[in-house]
């Protein structure tokens, strides 16, 4: 089965301001116990959304006009902080399909990209300029064309950049390595039986 070719990601926004926003916040330690990762969504950015009481905080992920937003915004070195698979895992299965943000962490790039999850790079001020569309309106839809690499929303369109070899392992369904190795397990085996050594 092939995997899935992503071309454009689209859907509402929301903001979440800040910079250096580290893995922690995303998803705090005292969560990573889980065996798989399912249910991780309900604790994205719990500390800052969350009082100890289970109530909620001043945050933009529990604003009702938020409630089902794919495509998340903010600001540079997204992702820092420690190298925890969890932190995009929790992104995703909270709903979030893309981030659009100043820059991002080197390896929690990487993991997002093999979640097939994008994380494009924008100035300050053209995110600035999304986040003040969807404040707004917050139903405006805010489209990503990785191939162009342009986010269109609101009648206005910014250029958005993502480094060439994830933009093409997206473009062309090749953004994750186990499901590219799973594919060619048929291929492995055939090439194994010819190998002397490898004969029982």
């Amino acid at each position: 089965m092939a995997l899935e070719k992503i071309t454009r990601v689209a859907g509402r926004a929301v903001h979440v301001p800040g910079n250096d926003i580290d893995t922690d916040r995303i998803i705090p330690a005292r969560y990573l116990k889980c065996i798989t990762f399912d249910g991780l969504g309900e604790f994205l950015f719990h500390d800052v959304r969350k009082n100890a009481d289970g109530s909620d905080k001043p945050h933009p992920l529990n604003e009702a006009r938020h409630k089902g937003a794919t495509i998340l915004l903010s600001g540079a070195n997204f992702g820092c902080g420690s190298s925890r698979e969890h932190a995009p895992q929790a992104l995703q299965k909270h709903g979030i399909r893309a981030v659009i943000a100043e820059g991002f962490a080197e390896i929690f790039f990487g993991n997002s990209i093999t979640l097939g999850m994008p994380c494009v790079s924008a100035s300050r001020d053209d995110i600035l300029r999304i986040a003040a569309a969807v404040k707004a309106d917050p139903d405006t839809e805010v489209a990503i064309d990785l191939a162009t690499q342009q986010v269109s929303f609101a009648g206005q369109t910014v250029s958005a950049s993502l480094r060439d070899s994830a933009r093409d392992a997206l473009l062309n369904g090749r953004w994750d390595p186990i499901g590219e190795l799973l594919e060619g397990a048929a291929d492995a085996r055939k090439a194994a039986s010819r190998l002397r050594y490898m004969a029982v």
